[in-house]
């Protein structure tokens, strides 16, 4: 499956407003810094896309976790 620089931009965003920086020094959040670095290396490659199978199981895990979830609806419900 590939991965969009869009969408690993939208789960950096995810994750940020999950965790945003703090402290003084506006340090990242873990969840923040491990995607950027992934970004970074593929801005740096001119990369459009990434295999999420190349990624470590942790960055997987946070890129699936930020993917919007389908809306689902009771049928029942408008009864």
């Amino acid at each position: 499956m590939e991965l969009g620089v869009h969408e690993l931009e939208a789960a950096i965003n995810h994750w940020r407003e999950q965790r945003p920086a703090r402290g003084n020094e506006f340090a990242l959040a873990p969840e923040v810094n491990t995607l950027a670095t992934i970004y970074a290396l593929m801005i740096f490659r001119r990369q459009l896309s990434i295999d999420v199978d190349t990624l470590d199981p942790h960055a997987r895990q946070l890129v699936l976790a930020a993917r919007p979830q389908p809306d689902h609806k009771d049928p029942d419900a408008s009864i």
